[in-house]
């Protein structure tokens, strides 16, 4: 019969432990200086981005366009514990826990959009992702506790190439699990058809509920990373070009492919890095690139297609 023949543990594991080793001791180091340290962290961050939001929009085959709403909530949570509840010296030993609270955060916010979002696909779930982002940045300006427009500062320094290496590993083998379980076959039978998933007995509004809370949680994960690496957040860092952002890169790598998130989220990154120049003009090429790829090359580039050590073949065993 057949059965899933999963890539050796322990070469993943091991992969998995020197990447660690290597985003310990390489900036302390030195062989990389600073600057190239801050791109790869910023790379890493948006890698889990990419990640959470494919889960929905191409695994799932929805269309959601709010995602910097998600990762918002869970910077402004993750910083509030870092700066007013917490004790400056526990900061240091307690940021894996600050992640956590961050993306459950967000996890809540993400179980407010799903239940709305069960009633519609397409067009409508974009207009209600569009509003959400909208709601939560506007409700961000306009709360004075936490600077208003004029943004939230005073974290820690926590955000380091060891923790966000640590972070992308974790998304991608918590969602590689998932894609290759149950819970991944049903969201695809979705993708493909909703109605049909529903006749043969899947749980469409669990699957669909469950999606939407791990991808906002890891979207927390990524925005607590990201206030503890610039020590400074403010709403306009969550707005709709943000998740606009996000959607190239899901797009640019490929839909319903762990691989081409890590490729889109690495590829835009250093893209936008060498526009820099460019100044203001640089932040056209997001919106255009998106279209582009919209008219193109829909998928992305491995679009449906995954890395070998990121699949589990089927091969042929016998009893």
């Amino acid at each position: 019969m057949a059965t899933l023949n999963k890539p050796k543990t322990s070469l993943i594991s091991l992969a998995s432990v020197l990447l660690l080793v290597l985003a310990l001791v390489l900036p302390a180091s030195g062989v990389l200086n600073p600057y190239v340290v801050q791109i790869l962290m910023y790379v890493g961050i948006n890698m889990i981005l990419t990640l959470s939001l494919n889960l929905v929009n191409g695994y799932m085959g929805e269309f959601s366009v709010g995602h910097a709403g998600f990762m918002g909530i869970g910077a402004y949570a993750a910083s509030i514990l870092t700066v007013w509840v917490l004790p400056r010296a526990w900061t240091p030993w307690a940021f894996p826990l600050v992640l956590v609270v961050g993306g459950l955060a967000a996890a809540v916010a993400g179980l407010i959009v799903a239940f709305p979002s069960f009633r519609t696909r397409g067009d409508y779930l974009a207009i209600v992702t569009l509003a959400f982002n909208m709601i939560v940045k506007s409700v961000l300006e306009n709360l004075e506790v936490v600077g208003g427009p004029r943004g939230f500062l005073g974290m820690p320094r926590l955000t380091n190439l060891f923790w966000v290496t640590a972070w992308v590993l974790i998304t991608v083998l918590i969602l590689r699990r998932l894609v290759y379980s149950n819970f991944g076959r049903g969201i695809t039978a979705i993708r493909e058809d909703e109605v049909a998933a529903n006749l043969t007995g899947v749980d469409t509004r669990r699957l669909k509920l469950y999606a939407f809370l791990i991808s906002a949680f890891f979207a927390g994960v990524a925005g607590g990373l990201f206030a503890h690496l610039l020590q400074f957040i403010n709403p306009r860092s969550f707005s709709i070009i943000k998740s606009t952002d996000m959607l190239v890169m899901v797009y640019l790598g490929g839909v319903g492919s762990l691989a081409g998130s890590l490729l889109g989220a690495t590829i835009f990154t250093v893209l936008m890095e060498v526009l820099r120049p460019l100044g203001l003009w640089r932040w056209v090429v997001g919106p255009l690139l998106l279209v582009l790829l919209m008219i193109f090359r829909p998928k992305g580039i491995m679009g449906f297609k995954e890395w070998k050590w990121l699949r589990e073949e089927k091969v042929a065993s016998s009893q």
